[in-house]
């Protein structure tokens, strides 16, 4: 499992850059091959590869261009005065939950209440804008799919469940029949509950040698939610705050 705590990106060059040194020694380690670590170069993967891309979080519009859908490495955007950028580099093909902490000071609504995965330049990728949270409510966990076609990604997906995983619990809500979300006044620092983002990481598609990348296939057969609850079942025995929670 990986980690990473949203910073500036106007800020957090030096840091960013100690982060990726740390995680390319690691990487060289266990064997890899990729030698890009910056979300916004491009990747020619193949399985076992650490792959590093970004999440930015912004407001709804900010990642466009008139109508037109921009990815965050394009500076037509005016992303690095606001945003708020989180770097991971999960190994290709493994199921990974990441995580983005939200209780020692970063607000997601504050940043605009979306976020967008990207990576690449010239074969730029990225998401769609999802919500994440506002002043009315909060969703702490999600499914992204990174999918490669011969070793270059070309699509990140973000895919939802529906609602059953939270059908019943209070605290809890079922935003339009398809995410579930919880009251942002519950949320730390205004309520008890931990709402760190916690996102589920699949891979599909095909790499270099063309090898078929299978972890999206293992995830869709599990239950929505079943590895941040594994993972909150870890912290809740080391903290007893996800008690309230799950």
């Amino acid at each position: 499992m990986a980690a990473a705590s949203a910073s500036a990106p106007s800020s957090s060059r030096a840091l960013l850059a100690l982060t990726l040194s740390i995680a390319c020694l690691a990487q060289l380690a266990a064997g890899d091959t990729n030698g890009v670590y910056e979300p916004c170069s491009d990747a020619w993967i193949q399985r076992g590869d650490g792959f590093s891309f970004g999440v930015v979080f912004a407001g709804y519009n900010a990642f466009f261009s008139g109508n037109t859908q921009l990815s965050p490495c394009d500076r037509r955007l005016n992303l690095a005065s606001s945003a708020q950028l989180a770097v991971f580099r999960p190994k290709v093909d493994e199921i990974s939950l990441l995580t983005i902490n939200t209780t020692t000071g970063f607000n997601p609504a504050s940043a605009g209440g979306f976020m967008v995965a990207f990576a690449g330049r010239k074969y730029a990728a990225r998401s769609a804008p999802i919500f994440v949270s506002n002043t009315s409510f909060t969703v702490s966990s999600f499914t992204l799919v990174l999918e490669f076609k011969k070793g270059r990604l070309q699509n990140l997906h973000w895919k939802k469940d529906g609602c059953g995983a939270c059908t019943g619990k209070s605290n809890f809500v079922c935003l339009g029949k398809q995410t579930c979300a919880i009251r942002t006044q519950s949320c730390k620092t205004q309520g008890p509950v931990d709402c760190s983002i916690g996102i589920q990481l699949a891979f599909s598609g095909t790499d270099r040698h063309e090898s078929v990348l299978n972890s999206w296939y293992e995830v869709s057969n599990l239950r929505q939610y079943s590895l941040y609850g594994l993972y909150s079942n870890l912290k809740d025995t080391l903290s007893g705050q996800f008690n309230k929670f799950f």
